[in-house]
């Protein structure tokens, strides 16, 4: 049984570009030591570049990229390892084997070792010049299995619920949001909690750069912790994951069970917007990680994934 998970979602003003990550690596091994079992920092929380201007912060993300099996992506597990401590480090500015830009989720092990990255699929344009990411990423933490999107990927529905049919029973959403439409966001976070009987971690950057307003929300819902501002703070409890297998069992309010709506035999859906379907036979939350071609369960098929088309 999946059991408890202690998370610690610090809601944190951005570190400059480049910045020294010793005080980065303090505030980690503090959230450890605490308690801290997953350690949750909010998008391009290492990348900060908000002093500059529109045109001249791009560039300077633009050249910022790293790639993954670089310096800062180890370094960045020694911390977690020094630690003892998953780490969710926010996202990176991640420069992709074909030179593109990608704004990338990590999560490291205690051990140091990189368990997964996501590249964002719905980058907020057209202000963010990151090219869109293909997969949908989920990875195990100790017996359960937790997804990642980045921000504004959390508009899109098709994102938590897919992470949720991959075996998600928490959802870390890294966010950088500046704007008001902050307030629609904490909406979002317990609709995508409900509509997917999952666990939603929204992060968010702290002021005077970021709205705030991070949010903890359970699988029927409920808000467990919330910021009810952009101050710095620290959204840190335990997470009962027991309870997305008894809300999935007995249904969200003792009555609805989304995930059991379909019988043997019920007719395929299709799905024009997609050029897909929906198979009653596969609308269940997977029972293990599909793995890709190495055996790696991380991610699902390319072909499953939404569209690349230009969202402007």
């Amino acid at each position: 049984m999946p059991g408890h998970l202690t998370v610690a979602g610090v809601q944190a003003a951005p570190r400059t570009i480049g910045a020294d990550l010793a005080p980065f690596a303090a505030d980690v091994a503090r959230h450890a030591a605490d308690g801290a079992q997953l350690v949750v920092y909010p998008e391009l929380h290492l990348f900060g570049a908000d002093h500059l201007p529109e045109h001249e912060r791009n560039r300077a993300l633009d050249a910022s990229a790293v790639p993954l099996d670089g310096e800062l992506v180890r370094r960045l597990g020694a911390i977690a390892a020094d630690a003892g401590v998953w780490l969710v480090p926010g996202s990176i500015c991640e420069r992709g084997p074909q030179g593109e830009l990608f704004n990338t989720a990590l999560a490291f092990a205690p051990t140091g070792e990189l368990a997964a990255s996501y590249r964002k699929i719905f980058p907020w344009r057209p202000y963010e010049p990151y090219v869109p990411g293909d997969r949908f990423v989920v990875f195990g933490l100790d017996g359960s299995t937790v997804g990642l999107d980045i921000c504004y990927d959390a508009w899109f529905p098709e994102v938590s619920r897919q992470l949720a049919w991959l075996g998600a029973e928490v959802i870390v959403n890294v966010v950088k949001t500046t704007t008001p439409d902050r307030e629609q966001e904490v909406v979002l976070a317990r609709a995508n909690s409900i509509a997917n009987q999952v666990f939603t971690v929204s992060v968010n950057t702290a002021g005077p750069v970021g709205r705030g307003r991070s949010i903890v929300v359970d699988p029927e819902g409920a808000v467990l912790a919330e910021s009810a501002g952009d101050e710095e703070t620290v959204l840190a409890l335990p997470l009962d994951l027991d309870h997305v297998a008894r809300v999935r069992e007995h249904g969200t309010a003792g009555v609805n069970r989304m995930w059991s709506q379909f019988r043997p035999g019920d007719a395929v859906i299709p799905l024009p917007l997609y050029g897909g379907a929906i198979d009653p036979a596969t609308w269940r939350v997977q029972a293990t990680l599909p793995a890709d071609s190495t055996g790696t369960p991380l991610t699902t098929p390319t072909s499953t994934t939404p569209s690349r088309q230009p969202l402007l």
